[in-house]
């Protein structure tokens, strides 16, 4: 038997099949391939498809040997007959082609009956398909029956039951690749018409929002007042309520702007829909706790994934407006999971928001989120920062904005075109900077010529391309407000001016306009009248004049009709939805107006249309007409716009006949009309209004051409069309190149027809470079003529160029072409050019301090201010180092410098100069008052210079201010004047008001003593709020009243009949008046709104029967202190400081014996910049001093904002390094406070150097007399917990660029040396400023202690004649060239030169203060830099911690006890907390009190809280049943804080917190220019709370003048004390006010230094 394996090998004798090859080509074996005329084609195929076989026939040997056999001229004639035929299939093959390309497909939708339909398709045989396998195909995708059926002429064609058109239409231009122009849709059953058809719906409410899905016949429509959204599928015709989303709950309707499938509706609460395929089904999502936010749009898309999406929301823990916190959320998935994004944003974009953004990294692309947030600790906007994340905030980062350095204040984001903007606002200016990024990276500041600047609400980003930003600024306001408009170079950070005096609304809506789809022509409406316009305050309109420019801007020209200016009404009146002048039509352009010389009236307007792009125009129809374009221009609708009509017109041959079409419904008010967004389809939506009122039918129209007699166009009835052309009528050029479209011919007889939707695309045609083809080079700036490039401060060092003895080197030419420009050949602007290597660097420091010396002829200075530059504001053009100081001298002299005091130039010369008034809201901002009526000023910190006429003379009374500003709107004016003083004892002060900076006054209040607009914190929403004091019935011996009105007095409300004075402080008004039971005493009243005023309650165990005089002293800490008088002997007063709570109503006892002088001053100091810190003197022999024995004062500090005093702890050794000969117990350290200061801005502290503070003083049991000898000068780095002795004697100290120098000088001793310390006070060393003997009166620098330049002012021993300044310039030291380096991400980083600082109480191991670890930037003190650009200096807080006590304060009615305890005050009842149950009838619960309240600055968690601590919670009167069900309450905490809130404070509440959503249209509860950095969401911020300002009133009995802060600030260094910051004293603020029962005690006003 045969092997198994052999058996396998056996053959068999039956036939193999075998398997043969065909060529695709030819369609014959490849062997025979040769005999046809496709052989190269053959071979093509033959090696794709089977190589092996192609290298057996076609290989080199393969062919050598097949022309082996043959002789040469069988070889020749082989060849020969071989290209004949390739030829000849080659010509077959064209024929065909051309044949296939003319073969058109039918597409017809036959009806049946009872309108069901099929669709029957044929010719699809030519393009090479089989019918058969086609039908069945369909059949599949569309679920029905599908058959190839016979003709009635004998061929075939595809049957598919149902009208499957469009989506057939689609699959054979799609999946067969068949151009367009080969298909042809007939509806047989339809007649051609000679009109369009004309459908109307009725809906039982008035759209709220409607739009086209674009490239459909779909249309969603949001019924708002229903809550619902309908739907049609067949562009308006005939409507469906969507399904899925319940009735009434629709709240906002959204279209995806990047996806034509997708759109949202979002509901009230927080569950929302959205739709994948244009509306047909909807889907439910969630968005937990949160509701859409109503201060921005709910959602943020992106360009390229619309998965990805941002929602904007609101998470409220109460019902309503009250303590919500604003939340974004995102998906990345359409809406499957949706997650937090971030909480306390103001706004969230994808970088990608747009398709021309990108960072140029995919990841970056794909994910990267940019956010406003709130400050890392506050919600202050001034503190606002940009937050990035490419992992949806995982982790995020906040971007340097300028250098290496971040900035607060962020006001605003957007994405536009290609850039992405920040906008950003310091205080004191209406200035706002704008940084810009074009890849999310590196970001630069916008610069703008130095006339034009941004102001917040008053700049818009316009429509912009691809190259370019358009902005335009606002330059004169409300109520006429004009604008200018610039454009950018291609990075967006150089702006230059295009055009002036735009027309803009107050809304900041400005009349300019793209033409769509065309590169570089833009229309604009400018005002012609600007002369008569400004100045005039409404009562002149503005005459507009339309201007159209070709060339992007860099000419206008004026619109022509039949050689007339035509003028055009615009954006700012807009009367349809949509674009004003232009669609993706090309040229197509049209607009209402009228010709002439200025704009009329809407209703005096016309239909004007241009087919030129707006180069020349002509009568469409008479009377104002919405309008809107259809089939690319070939179609234009309009109808009549002046009141009610019947009809619509149309025009077929772009605008020059018209027709008119009645609609169905009579009496039609349009109030819209539109069509598919790319304006190609062929149907309209109307909506109209018939009636009125109650009685009012709201109408939809369907309006359809599809269906006319006009056939699809063909390529004769198209044109090729220049889309811009110039003065000569030939094409220009815009980014070097020439653009063309084709477009349908105005004549032709047809309709474009595009079934797909698809608008023209432009053909373009490269120009030669000219010079507008280039711009600006990095780090160059156009200069003044506009006409050249210069260097943008030094030319960046190139490494390894200038070396050695080389002088010159290749660099920039100071030009690039724009990125983007197709320009060829021409100019070449961006050649690079030989340079010196001199530009190159900046000159080296040269290790000296500088200074300067200036002599005045004058014996004494009247008063000084700092007009210092924000950092949102404009650097001067005229310095470099913009420092401005303005002076004063007892000649009336004024003098300014704008490099701190190097250089100074006289101004306003031969005026007598009476008072100088710094703006004090604004440091731009600068009056001058003269002994007449006139007034100079300047508003950008000496640029320029302007005058106004007062309406009378400046006030006599010295202690009043003749000027009083507005907090908001630095134009607002209040002019305090004598009149009458020419008649014996009628003489007394008018009130008038101006809103134009002086152009205008109008009469206010007659006999005041003074009148103040009230701060935006204290008005609620009344900006016109102002309050006077005036003489009852207007006589001067009648007692005052305090009157308010927010309608400049035309309406008046009087408050009180018989008042002392009042004061503002943020959101307060404190209100002294005379007791009606006991006219020798005063009470307090105090509001939050302006309008409803509540007693303040002092403790009951605070006995003091005759209150005579009160102290509202500073706070930042959300709670008042107030120094209430208790002895007030001459020379021997004191007084107690008590402390409110939350809403500044209701005192506890903090601290008594504290010292304050005969004018009402108190020693009481806070601490700049830290929380919580502040020193007091207190006085330690009352009895001795009330008997005329002189007081005796001892320092006291607190660290917990009051709560705790303790003395001072004293440092070991003196200046000398010797031990201090004091051993007692008593023995502290005490310092000479604000009573005694001769300059009131030399405060202990600055905010910018924080942790620092210095004074003098001495240690001992009490305070000695301020000299040389007993007397030393201190300083403490850690923010008054140790202390070291710095010099022997009196010195006085500033801080330089934030603590990194410190300067001290002799203070009541000549000299001519100052110290100065790079090492925070460690280490001192001298400097001798000058060769002789100085008296120096002050040492000043710029308020926010940034500079290193320093000013002493005097005057030399010798001299009687004059005044002299010095300026100390210390940034040529060695030690400070470099700029310190910080990173906020990483602030600890190796390369940092900064280190986290934790402040901490003296009496806790941990670093916990206010229930919280707050960490502060501090730079490293031997690291040689500087600080340079402001820091925000509080960088987190770390963590919150436990409550302990010191987080407690005594509660109402109790007082400290002698072992720290909280106890109840004998015989007094504790606080009725159950108030909060009147006060809302809703409350179940309330907490009984514990004596104990929570220090309102504490952030504490958990832990020892005493003011829950054994409280029992019981059951508000009447909900003892719900009580009993839930027994869950408001923590005892919370009621209290409810209970003292008066029924205003509800109404506060909401104020804030619209304020911190609505970021453009509300200011911040300013905490104080110097205050706290820190203000965490605690819910004594959500209500009323009492933020002190400054120093701010002493009241007293008898109703003496108001200390003039103005006079004694301009006219003294010495005398009265009215400040306590250096920031408030050098802005000229009024907050601190004197009055008291003696005479306000100050020298008078010719006192020198």
């Amino acid at each position: 038997m045969a092997p198994e394996a052999a058996a396998s090998e056996v053959v068999t004798n039956e036939p193999q099949a075998r398997h043969i090859v065909y060529c695709g080509v030819c369609t014959l074996p490849p062997e025979y391939c040769e005999f046809g005329g496709t052989v190269k084609k053959c071979q093509e195929w033959l090696e794709n498809n089977h190589p092996e076989m192609h290298e057996k026939l076609y290989s080199e040997e393969a062919v050598a040997a097949t022309l082996s056999t043959l002789s040469v001229d069988a070889q020749k004639r082989a060849a020969k007959d071989s290209q004949k035929k390739e030829a000849k299939a080659a010509a077959a093959e064209a024929k065909a082609a051309e044949a296939k390309a003319q073969a058109q497909i039918l597409i017809k939708r036959v009806e049946r009956n009872k309108r069901k339909y099929v669709t029957a398709v044929s010719g699809l045989e030519a393009h090479g398909m089989d019918l058969k396998k086609v039908a069945k195909e369909w059949g599949k995708k569309f679920a029905t029956g599908s058959s190839v059926t016979k003709t009635a002429s004998g061929g075939e064609e595809v049957v598919v039951q149902g009208d499957n058109s469009d989506e057939i239409f689609d699959w054979v231009v799609d999946v067969a690749g068949v151009p367009e122009d080969n298909l042809i849709w007939l509806d047989p059953t339809a007649a051609k018409k000679d009109k369009p058809e004309i459908s109307s719906y009725k809906f039982d409410n008035a759209p709220s929002n409607f739009f086209y899905f674009d490239d459909s016949n779909i249309i969603l429509l949001h019924d708002r007042e229903a809550g619902i959204v309908h739907r049609s599928e067949d562009a308006g015709k005939t409507w469906d309520k969507v399904d899925g989303i319940p009735s009434g709950n629709a709240w906002d309707l959204w279209r995806h702007p990047n996806d034509n499938k997708k759109a949202y509706v979002m509901g009230k609460k927080s569950t929302h829909w959205h739709t994948n395929d244009q509306g047909k089904t909807w889907k439910d999502f969630e968005i937990p706790n949160a509701r859409p936010s109503l201060f921005r749009a709910p959602l943020a898309f992106h360009a390229e994934d619309s998965d990805k999406v941002l929602i904007h929301g609101e998470v409220c823990k109460i019902r309503g407006l009250i303590d919500c916190k604003e939340t974004t959320f995102y998906t990345k998935d359409g809406f499957e999971t949706v997650g937090v994004l971030r909480e306390n944003t103001r706004g969230c974009v994808f970088v990608h928001a747009t398709p021309e953004f990108k960072t140029g990294e995919d990841d970056k692309n794909d994910n990267r989120v940019v956010c406003v947030t709130t400050g890392r600790v506050s919600f202050d906007r001034r503190e606002h920062k940009l937050a990035v994340s490419d992992n949806f905030f995982e982790d995020e980062e906040e971007p340097a904005l300028e250098g290496d350095r971040t900035v607060q204040g962020i006001i605003n984001i957007a994405v536009v075109k290609g850039y992405l903007v920040a906008a950003t606002r310091a205080p004191h200016t209406d200035e706002l900077a704008m940084y810009v990024t074009t890849d999310a990276i590196e970001w630069h500041r916008a610069v703008f010529p130095s006339d034009s600047r941004l102001k917040e609400d008053a700049y818009t980003i316009l429509e912009s391309t691809s190259y370019s930003m358009q902005v335009d600024v606002m330059t004169v306001g409300a109520p006429n407000p004009m604008g200018a408009l610039f454009t950018s170079n291609s990075n967006g950070t150089y702006f230059t001016k295009n055009i002036l005096y735009t027309n803009r609304n107050v809304n900041g809506i400005v009349d300019f306009e793209k033409v769509q789809n065309i590169d570089g022509i833009v229309i604009v409406n400018v005002v012609k009248n600007v002369d008569e316009v400004e100045g005039s305050f409404g009562r002149v309109e503005k005459r507009l004049k339309s201007q159209i420019s070709f060339n992007d801007g860099r000419d206008f020209k004026d619109l022509t009709a039949d050689k007339k200016t035509l003028h055009l009404h615009s954006v700012t009146e807009m009367n349809n939805i949509g674009r004003v002048f232009s669609s993706p039509a090309p040229g197509i352009v049209m607009g209402v107006g009228n010709t002439g010389d200025y704009l009329k009236d809407y209703e005096e307007g016309d239909l004007w249309i241009s087919d030129d792009a707006g180069l020349t125009w002509s009568k469409a129809l008479e009377e104002a007409h919405k309008y809107e374009f259809g089939d690319q221009g070939s179609i234009l609708v309009a109808i009549y716009d002046e009141g009610p009509t019947d009809e619509i017109q149309y025009s077929l041959d772009h605008g020059k006949k018209w027709h008119k079409v009645d609609l169905p419904e009579s009496k039609i008010r349009a109030k819209a009309i539109t069509t598919t967004p790319d304006s190609t389809a062929m149907k309209f939506f109307l909506w109209g209004v018939k009636g009125g009122g109650s009685k009012a039918e709201h109408w939809v129209f369907s309006i359809n051409f599809e269906d006319m007699h006009e056939d699809k166009c063909e390529k004769k009835d198209f044109e090729k069309w220049t889309a811009r052309v110039d003065d000569d009528g030939k094409p220009s050029c815009v980014m070097g190149r020439k653009e063309y479209f084709t477009r349908r011919k105005a004549d032709a007889d047809c309709f474009i027809r595009e079934k797909k939707f698809q608008e023209r695309e432009p053909n373009f045609e490269k120009c030669e470079c000219s010079k507008e083809d280039f711009e600006c080079d990095y780090n160059f700036k156009k200069s003044n003529d506009g006409k050249d490039c210069v260097p943008d401060g030094a030319i960046p060092d190139l490494e390894g160029v200038c070396k050695g003895d080389t002088k010159t080197y290749k660099a920039s030419s100071g030009f690039r072409k724009i990125p983007g420009n197709k320009c060829e050949g021409g100019e070449d602007l961006a050649k690079e050019i030989e340079r010196s290597c001199g530009d190159t660097h900046k000159p080296p420091v040269s290790g000296e301090i500088n200074t300067e010396r200036t002599a005045f002829p004058a014996k004494s200075f009247r008063g000084y201010f700092y007009l210092e530059r924000t950092e949102s504001s404009s650097p001067s053009t005229k310095v470099s180092k913009d420092e401005t100081v303005v002076m004063r001298t007892d000649k009336s002299e004024v003098y300014m410098s704008r490099d701190h005091g190097k250089t100074w130039d006289q101004i306003l010369k031969g005026e007598h100069i009476k008072e100088i008034y710094p703006h004090p809201h604004f440091n731009d901002v600068c009056y001058f008052v003269t002994t007449s009526n006139v007034v100079h000023y300047t508003i950008n910190r000496g640029d320029s210079f302007g005058e106004f006429e007062a309406p009378s003379e400046p006030t006599r009374d010295r202690d009043l201010q003749a000027l009083g500003f507005h907090a908001d709107y630095k134009d607002w004016l209040i002019w305090t004047g004598a009149v009458d003083c020419d008649k014996k004892g009628d003489c007394h002060n008018d009130a008038w008001y101006s809103t134009d900076r002086g152009g205008k006054w109008q009469y206010l209040r007659r006999f005041v003593r003074k009148c103040e607009f009230i701060k935006e914190e204290g008005r609620g929403d009344k900006k016109k709020l102002v309050y006077c004091e005036q003489f009852k019935d207007e006589k001067l011996n009648n007692p005052l009243e305090l009157q308010s009105s927010d309608n400049w007095f035309a309406d008046q409300k009087t408050h009180f009949h018989n008042i002392v004075d009042f004061a503002t402080m943020s959101e307060f008004i404190i209100v002294a008046s005379k007791a009606q039971s006991d006219t020798d005493s005063l009470k307090v009243d105090a509001s939050v709104d302006g309008q409803t005023f509540a007693d303040a309650l002092f403790p009951k165990n605070f006995d003091v029967p005759v209150q005579k005089a009160y102290t509202v002293l500073d706070s930042h800490t959300h709670a008042v202190f107030m120094h209430v008088t208790v002895g007030n002997h001459k020379d021997a007063e004191y007084g107690s400081i008590i402390k409110s709570n939350s809403n500044g109503t209701s005192y506890v006892l903090s601290l008594d014996r504290v010292n304050r002088n005969t004018p009402g001053y108190v020693d009481f100091e806070k601490m700049l910049g830290l929380e919580g810190v502040a020193l007091v003197n207190v006085v330690g022999n009352i009895e001795d001093a009330e008997k005329g024995n002189g007081k005796k004062l001892k320092t006291m500090i607190t660290h917990n904002d009051g709560a705790e005093w303790s003395l001072v702890k004293a440092p070991e050794k003196d200046p000398e390094g010797n031990p201090y000969a004091c051993n007692t117990k008593e023995c502290s350290l005490h310092l000479h406070g604000y009573t005694e200061r001769r300059d009131p801005r030399a405060v202990f502290s600055s905010p910018s150097a924080v942790g620092l503070m210095m004074a003098v003083g001495n240690v001992g049991e009490y305070l000695t007399e301020k000299s040389e000898k007993t007397s030393d000068t201190f300083i403490t780095r850690d923010g008054g917990v140790q202390w070291n002795a710095a010099k022997k004697g009196n010195y006085m100290w500033e801080y330089g660029d934030q603590g990194s120098v410190i300067v001290i000088v002799r203070d009541t001793v000549s000299t001519d040396e100052i110290f100065f310390s790079l090492d925070e006070g460690a280490n001192w060393t001298p400097y001798k400023f000058h060769n002789k003997k100085v008296h120096v009166a002050i040492l000043s620098t710029v308020p926010s202690d940034t500079s290193l330049n320093f000013l002493l002012w005097g005057q030399e021993e010798d001299s009687d004649s004059e005044i002299v300044t010095f300026n100390l310039d210390f940034s040529q030291l060695k030690e400070r060239e470099r700029q310190c380096n910080l990173n906020e991400n990483d602030p600890t980083a190796e390369d940092s030169d900064y280190s986290l600082w934790e402040p901490k109480h003296p009496t806790q191991n941990s670093n916990c203060l206010f229930g919280h670890v707050a960490q502060y930037h501090r730079k490293i003190v031997d690291r040689d830099c500087f600080n340079g650009r402001s820091i925000q200096h509080l960088h987190n807080i770390a963590n919150n911690c436990e409550c302990t006590r010191a987080d407690f304060e005594c509660d109402y009615n109790f007082e400290p006890a002698k072992d720290g305890s909280c106890k109840l005050v004998s015989g007094l009842e504790p606080p009725d907390h159950s108030q909060v149950c009147k006060e809302d009838a809703k409350k179940v619960s309330y907490f009984l009190p514990t004596g104990y309240r929570r220090v309102p600055l504490s952030t504490c968690e958990g832990g020892n809280e005493l003011e829950k601590y054994e409280s029992k919670e019981v059951p508000c009167p009447g909900h003892e049943p719900d009580f009993a069900k839930t027994h869950r309450g408001l923590s005892g905490f919370w009621l209290f804080i409810l209970a003292v809130v008066f029924p205003v404070g509800i109404a506060s509440a909401v104020g804030y917190w619209v304020w911190q959503n609505w970021n453009d249209k509300f200011g911040r509860i300013r905490l104080g220019e110097q205050g706290s950095a820190f203000d965490a969401e605690q819910p004594w911020i959500k209500y009323p709370v009492a933020l002190v300002s400054g120093v701010v009133a002493v009241v007293a009995a008898v109703p003496l003048l108001v200390g003039s802060v103005w006079r004694w600030v301009s006219g003294r260094f010495g005398g009265g004390r009215r400040y306590t910051t250096r920031g408030s004293f050098a802005r000229g603020r009024g907050d601190y006010a004197v009055v008291d029962d003696d005479e306000l005690l100050g020298e008078d006003d010719d006192e020198e230094v």
